[in-house]
């Protein structure tokens, strides 16, 4: 369901349209089946990655038809899959602490020595979650509808599991955009002992 105006949507398309690559989780594919293209705007298509540790995407979602990219999948399992022949399935190793997980920084240079500099990160909210607590999210551009719904959670907690970070959006930026407010800006990581470090090891069950 989008609930975003007109305005909004060319807005995220144009963002789309800025990066190399552009990367939702496999819980986004399944319930929302996006194309992951440039529509509402003129401008050349990312390249779509899907986090896929089970590798759960079906042979039917509009993902693995995409009109001039094969779709990237990074995963950690190693078995043939139905698909192979729609997407390009990139299996990666699991570290001993999250043995279930794609693990974000070796995934994050992967894409890099493929030719991803500048990536996307639209959803949903485990992956953006799983991102900001690694330290791997340099800015963020959030849309604010005029609409209250009640149960969805786009971002998961960053003060859990040990995890003390402080997280900033400095300097802040906001806008009108239709009936729709745009709020961006840089990320700022912050300790509350007052020191910085990312060790980039937080992963995404997927």
């Amino acid at each position: 369901m989008n609930f975003s105006g007109e305005q909004a949507m060319s807005l995220t398309h144009q963002l789309r349209s800025l990066h190399d690559g552009i990367l939702v989780g496999i819980g986004t594919v399944l319930s929302d089946d996006p194309q992951l293209t440039v529509r509402q705007w003129r401008g050349l298509n990312p390249q779509p990655i899907v986090l896929d540790s089970q590798l759960r995407t079906p042979r039917g979602a509009r993902i693995c038809h995409h009109p001039d990219k094969q779709c990237w999948i990074l995963t950690i399992k190693n078995e043939p899959a139905s698909l192979g022949d729609l997407v390009d399935i990139l299996p990666m190793e699991s570290t001993d602490a999250d043995p279930q997980r794609v693990p974000l920084m070796a995934a994050m240079s992967l894409l890099r020595e493929r030719g991803i500099k500048t990536l996307m990160v639209e959803g949903g909210a485990t992956v953006i979650t799983a991102f900001l607590k690694a330290r791997l999210a340099d800015a963020l551009v959030l849309t604010v509808a005029p609409r209250l719904v009640g149960g969805y959670k786009a971002v998961g907690s960053l003060q859990s599991a040990g995890c003390d970070d402080q997280l900033r959006i400095d300097p802040l930026h906001c806008a009108s955009a239709g009936k729709d407010l745009i709020v961006w800006g840089d990320l700022q990581y912050d300790r509350q002992d007052g020191q910085d470090g990312q060790d980039g090891q937080d992963g995404v069950d997927q």
